[in-house]
């Protein structure tokens, strides 16, 4: 017997029209890329995304279509978001920070039809054109007046001038809820980037579980700013779950550095944010250089990579702002974990406490998660032994766009992430590092990601990052590659003094050097390949 409830599908578009109906008078924000600050509310944003909906009508885009942005967190950006997938097409969110070569192979492989874009990435747009003939035109996110002289692209349209001609009397398009909404690539760093489709029923579901007060815990009394950009898998899924939820929308633009941060933080009494930890050390510099307070603040999102202890030392110990470390994957919506307390560590001392805190975190409901070992047994979750993690759920890829890279599912449905991590009896996955750069030495793993966080807890290291390198012994022996804060010194012997007692004595690197910089892919990612071939001959002490 089946249940007797209602077909309600689960669309991107309600989500919008819960904002309009429920909270209109509630303020989206935005830094804009002509300067000032824009404002306005979620009765604004619906119309105008319906206005843009209907523009798009007009220029011929039809379901299924797939439509790319180039754009940071501004109102206009997320009018688009709306409007595209209001109309059945696909919004494929590009990332600026990608090469050219690597722009125009995504937009191709896509067949974008148009191409969103903000003045910032004019000259990005102008470099793919002659490579993208997919694209019929570029709507540039602006009004006229700023329209640039002369752009070399062809078929140029003016964004403000599209929605002035229209009105909002339009209907969303009725759609499958299993429709596809987004597209958003990864970052590649093994072969060519890979897309994955989010469709309006994982996105709905996603945001409904990041609401939730065991996973982000928004609600209408918050006013959020997503620093994570849109282009970054959704901005986490804040650009859906701050409308469902009725929370204040401060969108910052491009200007990401510690003291436009803390402006938009203090002028719009932000309580909850998230970003990447190298936003969030800029900011902490600036609180210290300035000895500025933070008067709202009340949580911060740390993710996209590992939170270094220092930070969540910082912001809760001097400011009283709690700090959630977060986990996820672009093919998982993209958040997978939230390290919140939970009633079995409740008792603890505030430092074992915070032991566990560090680690990525507990799944939320919507994402089951096992460790295994090479040949697929599932390994014990003791907190010790690290296993290749495997996820799977209503959010979580089955396949990427147009089956590249074939089946990525095992038999039980799983899928395999390429981390290696462990998982305590409490919960609490813990990354221990990719597949492909963890070190195996004498036969036993050593997991550069710990080590690496805990080189930047010394007060003269910016950033650090740790590789494996052969030994005719153990096989591999770590590396510890540093970088120098600004008028700091620390030498092999300091650093590794500092390392002396927090890591098993096996795991202590077996030289350091100082470099004036560390590769990073577009993403932010370390980019350990490129170490490993640059050390490739290095002699270990």
């Amino acid at each position: 017997m089946l249940g007797l409830m209602q077909d309600w599908p689960l669309l991107v578009t309600k989500v919008l029209d819960h904002a309009r109906q429920y909270h209109p008078e509630r303020e989206v924000v935005s830094r804009s890329v002509e300067g000032p600050i824009h404002r306005y509310t979620y009765a604004d944003l619906h119309a105008r995304s319906k206005r843009c909906a209907k523009a798009l009508t007009r220029l011929g885009v039809r379901e299924g279509d797939v439509l790319a942005t180039l754009a940071w967190n501004t109102h206009r950006h997320m009018e688009c978001w709306y409007g595209i997938m209001g109309i059945g097409a696909v919004c494929h969110t590009l990332n600026p920070r990608l090469f050219i070569d690597q722009l125009a192979y995504i937009a191709n492989h896509a067949e974008d039809k148009y191409l969103f874009l903000d003045l910032s990435f004019v000259p990005i747009a102008e470099a793919m054109a002659p490579r993208c003939p997919s694209i019929k035109g570029y709507v540039i996110l602006t009004d006229r007046a700023h329209m640039p002289a002369s752009p070399k692209l062809p078929n140029v349209l003016c964004y403000e001038e599209l929605l002035a001609a229209e009105d909002e009397d339009f209907a969303w398009v009725e759609l499958d809820e299993r429709a596809a909404a987004g597209l958003c690539y990864t970052s590649g760093t093994t072969g060519n980037p890979k897309g994955v489709v989010y469709s309006h029923r994982s996105n709905v579901l996603h945001a409904m579980t990041l609401m939730a007060a065991d996973a982000m815990g928004m609600t209408s009394l918050d006013a959020v700013m997503p620093i994570v950009p849109m282009f970054h898998a959704n901005a986490w899924g804040i650009a859906f779950a701050a409308p469902m939820s009725g929370s204040k929308l401060v969108n910052p633009g491009s200007k990401l550095d510690g003291a436009s941060v803390y402006q938009l933080l203090e002028e719009e009494g932000v309580t909850y944010t998230a970003a990447v930890p190298t936003v969030w050390l800029g900011l902490l510099q600036y609180l210290e250089t300035e000895n500025k307070r933070l008067s709202t603040l009340q949580r911060v999102m740390v993710g996209g990579a590992a939170c270094p202890r220092v930070i969540m030392e910082k912001f809760e110990d001097k400011y009283g702002v709690t700090v959630m470390h977060g986990w996820g994957m672009t093919e998982m919506s993209p958040v997978g974990t939230i390290s919140r307390a939970k009633h079995s560590i409740a008792g603890l001392p505030k430092a074992d406490q915070r032991s566990f805190r560090l680690k990525q975190g507990r799944p939320f409901f919507g994402v089951e998660m096992k460790i295994v070992d090479d040949n697929g047994r599932e390994l014990p979750r003791d907190g010790k032994t690290f296993g290749h993690l495997l996820v799977r759920g209503p959010a979580i890829a089955k396949r990427y766009f147009r089956s590249e890279g074939g089946e990525i599912l095992d038999e039980q449905g799983f899928f395999d992430t390429g981390d290696v991590a462990t998982i305590d009896e409490h919960g609490y996955m813990n990354i221990t590092d990719r597949a492909k750069d963890v070190i195996k030495s004498g036969g036993e793993w050593i997991s550069t990601i710990e080590i690496e966080n805990l080189a930047v807890g010394h007060p003269s290291v910016a950033e650090a990052a740790v590789i494996g390198l052969p030994h005719p012994k153990w096989d591999e022996r770590p590396l510890l590659i540093a970088v120098k804060k600004p008028n700091c010194e620390v030498d092999k012997a300091g650093l590794l003094e500092f390392l002396e007692g927090k890591i098993a004595k096996w795991w202590m690197p077996d030289d350091v050097v100082f470099v004036e910089e560390i590769p990073h892919t577009a993403t932010g990612k370390i980019q350990k390949r490129e170490l490993r071939e640059r050390w490739k001959d290095h002699k270990l002490a």
